[in-house]
């Protein structure tokens, strides 16, 4: 309730509007992109708070040490070992399974752009649990934030990015000249 009651203040006194999809009703990957600036981690916990989504995201190891761990895992932050990945797909199985509904939050372009590519991560962790692929957007040219479509992945890599980079065409992020395209290496691979 008091996520929410913040939510609400911050959307009534932002620049920002929330222009939004329903939130999703199971668990989902939840696609941060563009992935521009630190001001997209407090979009995004505004638009998650205010619809009432449980969001957890990845971040590296390093951020959770000392005295920022605990604020971080109470935001929903979940420490990437970055020796050990795989780990978090484990973590993931086992709370789907759990039954609760939450967003797990990943931005494949990477730390604020400057990438060639997206990283993949994302669309393994859906294949690999089985999960929808929620994509979640920032647009400076509009000033809109908010939750696109929630998509299930086919496996073919190319029409499902296909589809995500239709989505993603008209959305700039908060600094627009550090967007990355939409593009998995694994495109060029699958023929």
């Amino acid at each position: 309730m008091l996520k929410r009651s913040i939510a609400r203040l911050y959307w009534a006194l932002s620049r920002w509007r929330l222009v939004s999809e329903p939130a999703p009703t199971r668990p989902t990957v939840l696609v941060g992109a563009p992935h521009t600036s630190n001001w997209d981690f407090v979009l995004m916990l505004a638009i998650a708070w205010r619809l009432g989504v449980d969001v957890h995201w990845l971040g590296k190891k390093s951020l959770f040490a000392g005295w920022r761990g605990p604020i971080m895992r109470a935001l929903g932050g979940i420490a990437v070992d970055r020796a050990e990945p795989a780990a978090v797909v484990g973590d993931v199985v086992a709370q789907v399974r759990s039954g609760s509904v939450f967003g797990l939050v990943v931005t494949p372009d990477g730390t604020r752009g400057g990438n060639a590519y997206w990283k993949s991560g994302f669309y393994r962790i859906a294949r690999q649990t089985g999960m929808p692929v929620t994509l979640g957007f920032v647009d400076r040219t509009t000033m809109t934030c908010g939750l696109g479509p929630t998509i299930d992945l086919t496996g073919d890599v190319t029409a499902d990015m296909d589809r995500i980079r239709a989505f993603y065409a008209d959305k700039a992020g908060v600094r627009p000249e550090r967007r990355t395209e939409p593009r998995l290496r694994e495109e060029g691979d699958a023929g």
